[in-house]
């Protein structure tokens, strides 16, 4: 596999749906070697973090670190304040209570910079249309924009090496996500979407991400590994 800056990766791996897929395209359709970073940001949901480990090994990545930052004491969020996790529900809120405030923006900046150490000049990320629609951290404007500004205020970029945000996923949807990870050989199993797992780790099922994850199975009409809390 080639090593050169433009072949090299840093991948924010969550232990998702979409993150994983995102990382199993990196790996095998495009063959980048790629480092992969999660975060524990204080999340309820940081069984995440257990599953991004697995998804990682599984995928051959020997680089994968967890970076701590504590998103818990900053609140605003029901993943990481104690307000309830809506469930059952699609109706088009704008900007759930599920959104992080400014995740994305601390997380790309924390790869920019393993990026610059390790002299990567790609940064990849799950973003999708499904995202998008109520994140906005996850929106291609914000991407594009991130990619300027990371190459403007790092020393890469004034060397003349351009970071490159990458969503292979932007354009897909959910039941799309899978159809790729499957073809490219992902395991599903390993992966966790929950925003509100029991203690023991199962899935609640009726979040939006639970919601989003069991209709892009059962529109492939394809069985979803993991086990639901009904």
């Amino acid at each position: 596999m080639a090593s050169d800056d433009h072949q090299r990766a840093v991948v924010l791996l969550s232990g998702g749906l979409d993150s994983s897929t995102a990382l199993a395209w990196a790996r095998r359709e495009m063959g980048w070697e790629c480092h992969t970073v999660a975060f524990d940001y204080g999340q309820r949901h940081r069984i995440e973090l257990e599953a991004a480990a697995n998804v990682a090994r599984f995928m051959g990545v020997t680089d994968h670190r967890v970076i701590a930052v504590d998103l818990a004491s900053i609140g605003g969020s029901a993943l990481t304040e104690n307000i309830d996790v809506p469930k059952d529900r699609h109706d088009g809120v704008a900007i759930p209570v599920t959104y992080v405030p400014a995740r994305n923006l601390i997380f790309l900046s924390l790869a920019a910079a393993l990026a610059e150490t390790i002299h990567a000049s790609k940064i990849v990320i799950g973003a999708n249309v499904v995202d998008y629609s109520g994140y906005p951290d996850c929106r291609p404007e914000f991407l594009d924009a991130f990619a300027q500004v990371a190459t403007l205020g790092t020393r890469s970029g004034s060397e003349g090496v351009p970071f490159e945000v990458v969503a292979p996923l932007l354009t897909l949807d959910k039941s799309e996500i899978i159809a790729l990870g499957t073809r490219l050989g992902l395991d599903y199993a390993l992966t966790r979407s929950c925003y509100d797992p029991r203690p023991d780790g199962m899935p609640c099922g009726h979040c939006d991400s639970c919601l989003f994850r069991r209709e892009g199975f059962a529109k492939l009409s394809l069985q979803d590994p993991l086990p639901y809390a009904e």
